[in-house]
């Protein structure tokens, strides 16, 4: 049988495979409102056969988005947009749903990829970043503004009340964003973080605010829905965060019911050099496994099927999540399943499209058709 595609529960939530959509963002939003595009791109993800399809990174506030683009989760607006994606996605799909939760830090206000990328101006339609210190991301830019505070009082609400958002639309899982240079991460990261006071300085001080943070959602959330956390394992920068601290985070998330770590990397400054190549970042999911035994995700740069196999069989990660390679084959668990001798649920309107020769790839079908 196939570690990859054995099942995996998650409190009361249990996957029918170890493989996972990673969010990823979209920039396709307006006003922080899902469009027509989300149910298109979502809905396509959730016939992948994948066991989990985590919905991209989802502003807890309007100035906490990354772009213009980028979906929120902060009002009534941006909540109800959600409710006809997500019901299109139940009606013909069994797939668990899971949301990343995130603000962008000092990394908001920026252009979408495709236009540049860069900080918009304030004389520009642009808004002021909060940070944990006014330290901007690149040379050049406007500094974030400090959070003090009623600063971080404020955003541990908007975290709260996006939690209970999700809850109500239903969605089985949330993920909290920790990596990628974004707002938790510039707390945890001593490049980002130069505080003095509780909140800055030492380890436990750096982690003291998301770990606030992560204890409120968790509170807010129905007990019986997992939420994980995404975090960077390392900067890829002398004197950043490193696996060690990740470690630390993970030792310190486990008592409080973190139901899984997805262990990425890089993110908080230009300066890293990061060496990418095939599955570069599993250590960094072996790491905090073999260090604290929670569930971890494998990802990046993992696109083979028996590449992901042997991560999950050799117990460097519990699962495997994919991005870009997904978005390239929205089909890769078909592909996976087939390879590996497995069964992958899809809808009975595409039963017949296994390849000829390619026996029980969707399980025990009647075909009907004339």
């Amino acid at each position: 049988m196939s570690a990859l595609f054995s099942p995996l529960t998650l409190r009361g939530l249990t996957l029918p495979n170890r493989i996972a959509i990673s969010p990823m963002c979209q920039y396709s939003a307006e006003e922080g409102e899902a469009t027509a595009w989300h149910m298109i791109h979502l809905g396509s993800l959730a016939l992948s056969g994948a066991g989990l399809l985590c919905i991209e990174a989802t502003a807890v506030e309007a100035d906490g988005r990354i772009t213009p683009g980028c979906l929120g989760l902060y009002n009534d607006a941006t909540e109800a947009a959600l409710r006809p994606v997500l019901a299109a996605i139940r009606k013909y799909s069994k797939i668990s749903v899971t949301m990343q939760l995130a603000h962008a830090g000092r990394k908001a206000s920026s252009h979408r990829p495709w236009e540049g990328g860069q900080q918009i101006p304030l004389s520009q339609g642009g808004w002021l970043a909060h940070a944990p210190s006014a330290l901007p991301h690149k040379d050049g830019e406007t500094p974030p503004q400090a959070l003090d505070t009623a600063g971080l009082a404020r955003i541990r609400s908007a975290f709260v009340e996006a939690a209970q958002r999700a809850a109500r639309l239903g969605l089985d899982g949330i993920e909290l964003h920790c990596a990628h240079g974004y707002l938790m991460h510039e707390f945890l990261s001593p490049i980002s973080n130069r505080r003095t006071d509780a909140y800055g300085g030492t380890l436990e001080n750096r982690m003291r605010f998301p770990l606030e943070i992560f204890d409120a959602v968790r509170a807010a959330f129905p007990a019986e829905r997992p939420v994980g956390v995404r975090i960077s394992g390392t900067d890829w920068v002398d004197g950043g965060w490193d696996l060690q601290q990740t470690i630390a985070f993970a030792k310190e998330l486990k008592p409080r019911g973190a139901d899984w770590i997805d262990v990425s990397s890089g993110g908080i400054s230009p300066l890293q050099k990061i060496p990418v190549g095939p599955g570069y970042q599993v250590p960094l999911a072996q790491g905090v496994k073999e260090a604290t035994g929670l569930t971890t995700i494998a990802v990046g740069l993992i696109t083979d099927p028996q590449q992901a196999e042997d991560i999950v069989t050799s117990g460097k990660a519990d699962l495997v999540a994919l991005a870009r390679g997904m978005l390239y084959d929205p089909h890769w668990p078909w592909h996976a399943a087939a390879q590996l001798g497995a069964t992958v649920e899809a809808p009975p309107q595409y039963w017949r499209s296994a390849p000829h020769g390619v026996k029980g790839l969707f399980g025990d079908i009647v075909d009907g058709g004339r």
